[in-house]
């Protein structure tokens, strides 16, 4: 009989704006990060696929060796100081690498050689760490995944992986998977001594063809695999090579969930009895182990489960995690049916605290929990590279690492990264610095894709943000406390359209207007037949008029519309002021319009701004803000991590804005720099995120930034929202 914890008494403590444990008084924050791209040769493609897949370290925890399958090498990093990570190169293997463990001063790298999915191969290479060289290589009966050492015992998955286009990935698809386990004297293996364990006969799902997918050998030298598409789990004596005990990973039910990809995230649907499927798997002592519920095919329970030895479960995370990372904005509601997959577990002991993490693939982070008896307790979740795969703890220098293998960078995204993390005492972590609270029902106020800021007129520290695109099935206005660490997003106003979600909007910009409603800035997209709109909705988000330009001033525009909103004056004068982000046809190269819209008389003028120059990709505008006797415009490139060089707020004088007709020849603004974002943006130690598109000042003079997450599309989810302070 299994026994299971409901989630219940986790999720009480995740959803609210001090979700983390006030009493902890040690957290991670991330201190650097390494774009693998830097140890690339000089001679190799450099726009070619890299990945950073599963990492390994040195007994002294000083060099990092990561796989990088496309590559088919192994890659080193030097953290002697760990703030300051250096390109260590890379070792060519001559085959796919899939894993790897560092013992004493040789890693154990299990390598796919495999000629298809019908004849699969493998070999296990030993190498030097000091020479950086292969020194000895162990045939393997199949392709090998995941490879784990400790006490004396060395473990290999070999999966023999299914081919997903035959037959819908259907299994069984011989020849079927096993395990290998060998002793170890020191860092010294004797090929001959490689033992194969059938695993066969095992799984009631598709039991004549195992798929071992992860592997871990607790301090009696007991191996845990995952079955992972079997959804099940044995034990081994990695000594002896008999399976001790095996059983059903099981299912879990999961309520309040996002199961549509429908630009939207309603957590109001369900799912009973979803395989687990786990992938990663890790022992938290000689007891009990942790599995990431990943599925492959046909699961995927969103979550974790620890498991006692027996199989019983001791606690199951359900809907919790998932939960958590709604709040945080990291969730991947174009890529749903899975939710935020949990692919990755690690267990470190640092100091009195044992610790376990837990790898989102889809949300790009890493959830740091407490080991505390029946339940774990959240301590903090880390922003992670895009696709984090590769965890470790190294609990001797007080730090954690993890690796990311979704490479955008031959696109002009982000590369992968190897994020390091360092654990001391501070009154908070670093990260979120933003998050949402609970909604009526008790469920955390979905968000994500912030790309424009305001202000309330009267009330310090109370902001509104708008999502765009991402979510234009129901487009919202969000109230934000900005004088709560972390920030805390506090309600949400659907826009509404004759009382129904007003659809065919991409929300940019918003400004408050002096009815208590608001000024909501659209950008148009011809391919999306979706026209720039200036859209005045009351307090309740209800539409009450939309403002399209004029005949013929769109030609051109393509998607690089409205940006931005702001309002000056009163009455008769109040003019209503809309930043376009790039050129259109009647402007000049590197001019675009700050457009000026009159509600008194339906009016629209213009004025020029004038773009800095950029080398690589665009420059355009992402915001405009009115301030006194000035505004204040974003304006930044398109270019993301190293890449990124303009991320500016400039200044405008209101005595330059004096905009006149369209038809006729426009004056041209002078802009002030102001200040430089580069260096905000490049404090939190990650890479330099592409997206600057809030910025607002409150009623008591604070300044106000924030960066769009593209709602977790080709993203990592990482949004910053910065407290610049009185400029």
């Amino acid at each position: 009989m299994h026994r299971s914890l409901a989630a219940g008494s986790l999720a009480a403590v995740l959803l609210s704006a001090t979700a983390l444990n006030a009493s902890a008084a040690e957290y991670f924050d991330r201190i650097a990060s390494f774009p693998i791209t830097a140890n690339l040769p000089a001679d190799a493609d450099q726009k070619g696929e890299t990945v950073a897949e599963i990492i390994s370290a040195s007994e002294d925890g000083k060099l990092l060796v990561y796989t990088d399958s496309p590559r088919k090498a192994l890659g080193f990093i030097d953290i002697t100081d760990p703030a300051q990570p250096k390109a260590g190169g890379m070792l060519a293997l001559g085959g796919e690498p899939t894993s790897v463990k560092v013992v004493g001063g040789r890693a154990f790298v299990a390598v796919n050689t495999s000629e298809s999915y019908t004849k699969p191969s493998g070999k296990l290479l030993l190498v030097d760490l000091a020479g950086r060289s292969v020194v000895a290589e162990c045939a393997l009966p199949g392709q090998p995944d995941s490879v784990a050492a400790h006490a004396g015992v060395l473990a290999i998955a070999i999966e023999n992986e299914r081919d997903e286009d035959l037959n819908d990935g259907a299994l069984p698809q011989l020849p079927a998977g096993s395990l290998v386990v060998a002793p170890l004297q020191g860092d010294r293996l004797d090929c001959a001594s490689l033992k194969t364990v059938d695993l066969t006969g095992l799984a009631a799902v598709a039991g004549d063809d195992p798929e071992p997918e992860y592997v871990d050998v607790s301090d009696e030298g007991k191996v845990v695999v995952t079955l992972q598409e079997n959804n099940h789990i044995a034990i081994v004596d990695g000594r002896t090579g008999k399976v001790e005990a095996h059983f059903s990973a099981g299912t879990a039910d999961l309520k309040n969930i996002d199961t549509k990809k429908d630009g939207k995230i309603e957590l109001t649907g369900s799912a009973e009895k979803v395989a687990r499927e786990p992938d990663a798997v890790h022992w938290i002592d000689n007891n009990r182990f942790v599995t990431a519920n990943e599925g492959d095919w046909k699961g995927g329970s969103r979550g974790f489960t620890i498991f006692n030895k027996d199989g019983s479960v001791a606690y199951e995370s359900g809907a919790s995690l998932e939960h958590e990372v709604v709040a945080l904005g990291h969730y991947p509601d174009k890529r749903n049916k899975k939710g935020i997959e949990i692919e990755g577990v690690e267990v470190g002991t640092f100091g009195k605290d044992r610790l376990i993490f837990v790898g989102s693939e889809r949300a790009s982070v890493v959830a740091v929990y407490r080991d505390a008896g029946a339940a774990p307790e959240l301590v903090q979740v880390l922003p992670t590279g895009m696709g984090p795969e590769g965890l470790l703890a190294l609990p001797s220098r007080n730090l954690f690492v993890a690796t990311s293998e979704a490479d955008l960078h031959g696109e002009g995204g982000a590369a992968p990264h190897v994020m390091i993390y360092q654990r001391a005492e501070r009154p908070a972590p670093a990260y979120p610095t933003i998050r949402s609270t609970k909604d009526k029902n008790g469920l955390p106020i979905a968000w994500g894709a912030l790309s424009g800021l305001a202000a309330d007129k009267a009330q310090p520290g109370r902001l509104y943000a708008v999502t765009d695109s991402v979510y234009g099935a129901a487009p919202r206005i969000l109230t934000i406390d900005a004088a709560t660490k972390p920030a805390t997003i506090q309600a949400e106003t659907l826009v509404t359209r004759n009382g129904a979600a007003a659809e065919k909007l991409d929300l940019e910009g918003i400004a408050t207007a002096s009815d208590g409603g608001f000024w909501l800035a659209s950008e148009g997209n011809p391919k999306k037949e979706m026209r720039n709109l200036l859209v005045k909705v009351d307090a309740k988000g209800a539409i009450q008029e939309e403002v399209t330009l004029p005949a013929g001033l769109e030609e051109g525009a393509q998607n690089y519309g409205f940006e931005g909103v702001t309002v000056t004056g009163s009455g008769a004068d109040e003019t209503v002021w809309l930043a376009v982000q790039r050129e259109w046809a009647d402007d000049g190269k590197g001019m675009v319009k700050l457009l000026a819209y009159k509600p008194a008389d339906k009016s629209w003028s213009a004025v020029r701004y004038p773009l800095d120059k950029t080398d690589a990709g665009w420059i355009g505008l992402s915001e405009i803000t009115a301030a006194g006797d000035r505004v204040i415009i974003i304006e930044r490139d398109n270019q993301i991590a190293a890449n990124a060089k303009v991320k500016k707020l400039y200044a405008v004088s209101m005595a330059d804005m004096k905009p006149v007709a369209l038809g006729g020849e426009l004056p041209v603004v002078k802009k002030t720099e102001l200040r430089d974002l580069l260096p905000d943006l490049k404090a939190p130690k990650g890479y330099v995120l592409d997206k600057v598109e809030g910025f607002t000042i409150d009623a008591a003079g604070n300044a106000y930034a924030v960066t769009d997450n593209d709602g977790v599309d080709d993203s990592s989810g990482e949004t910053l929202f910065l407290n610049l302070g009185k400029l």
